[in-house]
């Protein structure tokens, strides 16, 4: 049996491949067309699903879409009688929603198939059972708790939910305007993040912020017996799509804004690139923190209807990792499962699964065991695109692959790490990273000189070998997908330092030899030289989405002052090709 999970015309687009109930692929449109958060339909990834699972579109047997328009008519339509000039935004999504009605040719149109060979029935999935479907069918648990929170998707913001066996039961929703997603996105639109996606940039900003504003907070967002409630003085709801709208290309625009009321309170809002306040900081802080209290009040009211220690979060409020954290030591819940696209994109697998297990009844058998699921490049394709730049590259092989890789990180040197199967989810794992030095205190001004060009307030992450996870950090759950803040022990800070946050914590990778040999043994390798068995892990990119082909990789590579490059078994210094090495006035 051959399911296409998908998630379209809503942000991060993607698509997922099952077979037979094993999920053989899972890909994000941006990574082949390379725009940003795509919400268009996911045409270069169905392509590349297919091609990955060798199959034909005919050989499609379901298609299962994480939206079903159908599901809480009731309450829109009470929201529109109730809130008449916002007709408009119900309109506008309702013309967006009716492209979803020419699945069938937009299917055949991606692919290159005539329509009327096309055999797939249409399985459409409520938002957040598909988000919710997406942590627990892919988990080794076989009952927990699942919870679902972001922006929102179809009209509703957060499910709760009781997962047992091949059934998803829906305890509880908490509907629109009221959302966890849009407070978020909202106060960071003030700080002057107005970017789709630029949420997880705040987090990293709150520790440096205060706790001024915890009045103005409790006002803005309270919270009673698992749901939230939005204050409206300060909110200005906009309609269905709170949050964002998609242009016709697929371009995603941030939307979630602030009534006039906010500025009365705290003056004219920053404008992006300007120098940050203390007050901004203040206001970071204060909405992360009220955040995380209005997720644990949800958590523990969610416990008392499902009392287990294991609980499946997804949504993309759920790629918060400080709130994940923290909810491991302030509730019952003492095991997490978050896949590692736990946003939007993770609908294309959630609707997947959804329909292979509650709907058809199937039984389960696969585990995520690593992110490991995009797209790979054979030997011959990574020659070739150094070739066509002339780059001298030393084939070697595996031994001393890592050792020169190792040998480069340990001299401080940054280096760029593509290997394997592209990660799925908005994080580097370990296939398309960049690597550096944990414990130079230098190597976050370095990175940020030289390649990323991010705020000064953003930390990198951690890569920890799994069994020295308890060495330096507090906490002891795992984190194998880098979904998961703790306090680094006070005696390994500096250690660290390069990866050690203000508050003293790390959003870490446990790494495994099961999940990664390759990368598991590269770190190894480093600790042999270093004795620290940790590498600074930052996602292969520059101001653009995570590299996915080697042709993308080596352009990075040469536009910036990356030193080293380990692609496939072929290993390029800049040293050894002084042409691509660019001047300072370059920079």
């Amino acid at each position: 049996m051959n399911i296409i999970g998908l998630n379209m015309f809503h942000g991060d687009a993607s698509v997922a491949l099952v077979v037979d109930g094993q999920l053989v692929c899972a890909i994000a449109e941006e990574r082949l067309n390379r725009k940003k958060h795509f919400g268009g339909f996911p045409a270069l990834a169905l392509q590349q699903a297919l091609r990955i699972g060798n199959l034909k579109p005919e050989e499609v047997d379901y298609v299962a879409v994480g939206f079903d328009k159908s599901k809480n008519l009731g309450r829109k339509v009470a929201y529109v009688l109730q809130h008449p000039l916002k007709l408009y935004n119900f309109i506008t999504l309702r013309a967006r929603q009716k492209r979803l009605a020419t699945l069938p040719a937009l299917f055949a149109r991606a692919v290159g198939a005539e329509e009327s060979r096309l055999k797939f029935q249409i399985q459409w999935v409520e938002h957040h059972l598909a988000h919710v479907s997406s942590g627990y069918f892919v988990s080794d648990y076989d009952s927990c708790a699942g919870y679902s929170y972001d922006g929102s998707g179809d009209f509703v913001s957060a499910m709760m939910a009781r997962c047992q066996g091949t059934r998803i039961e829906i305890l509880d929703r908490v509907f629109l305007p009221h959302s966890l997603g849009t407070y978020y996105s909202t106060i960071c639109r003030f700080i002057g993040y107005r970017e789709f996606g630029d949420e997880g940039k705040v987090m990293g900003l709150a520790p440096y912020g205060g706790n001024e504003f915890e009045n103005f907070f409790r006002d803005a967002l309270a919270f009673e017996n698992g749901r939230y409630r939005l204050n409206p003085k300060y909110f200005a709801f906009i309609g269905s799509d709170t949050g964002y709208r998609i242009d016709e290309d697929g371009t995603v625009h941030l939307t979630a804004t602030f009534t006039p009321a906010l500025e009365e309170l705290f003056g004219r809002p920053r404008e992006p690139g300007t120098e940050i306040s203390q007050r901004d900081m203040n206001l970071a802080f204060g909405m992360q923190r009220r955040f995380e209290e209005a997720l644990l009040h949800s958590l523990q009211v969610l416990h008392s209807r499902v009392p287990t220690d294991r609980i499946a979060l997804a949504g993309g409020c759920a790629l918060n990792s400080v709130a994940n954290g923290r909810l491991l030591l302030e509730t019952p819940f003492t095991h997490t499962w978050i896949q590692p696209a736990a946003g939007d994109e993770g609908l294309a697998v959630g609707a997947a699964y959804y329909l292979y297990h509650q709907v058809l009844g199937h039984p389960r058998g696969y585990v995520m065991k690593n992110a490991f699921l995009g797209p790979e490049y054979s030997r011959s394709e990574i020659k070739k695109a150094l070739d066509e730049r002339r780059l001298r590259a030393r084939e070697l092989e595996r031994e001393p692959l890592l050792q020169a890789t190792a040998q480069s990180i340990f001299e401080g040197k940054v280096t760029g790490w593509f290997q394997g199967r592209m990660e799925w989810g908005p994080r580097a794992l370990g296939n398309r990273s960049i690597l550096a030095h944990p414990g130079r205190a230098d190597m976050k001004e370095i990175l940020n000189a030289r390649i990323k060009r991010r705020e000064w307030f953003r930390p990198f992450a951690p890569s920890i070998l799994a069994d020295c996870q308890n060495e330096y950090f507090e906490q002891s759950h795992p984190s194998p997908f880098m979904l998961h803040v703790y306090k680094i022990r006070p005696e390994k800070r500096r250690e660290l330092c390069a990866v050690n946050h203000v508050d003293n914590t790390g959003r870490l990778q446990t790494v495994t030899r099961e999940e990664n040999p390759l990368y598991y043994d590269l770190i190894q390798e480093f600790r042999r030289l270093s004795g620290i068995p940790v590498v600074l892990n930052t996602s292969f990119n520059e101001n653009e989405p995570i590299v996915n082909r080697p042709e993308e990789a080596i352009d990075c590579f040469l536009r910036s002052r990356m030193d080293t490059l380990a692609i496939g078994n072929f290993f390029v210094t800049k040293s050894e090709n002084p042409e691509y090495v660019l001047p300072e006035e370059q920079i």
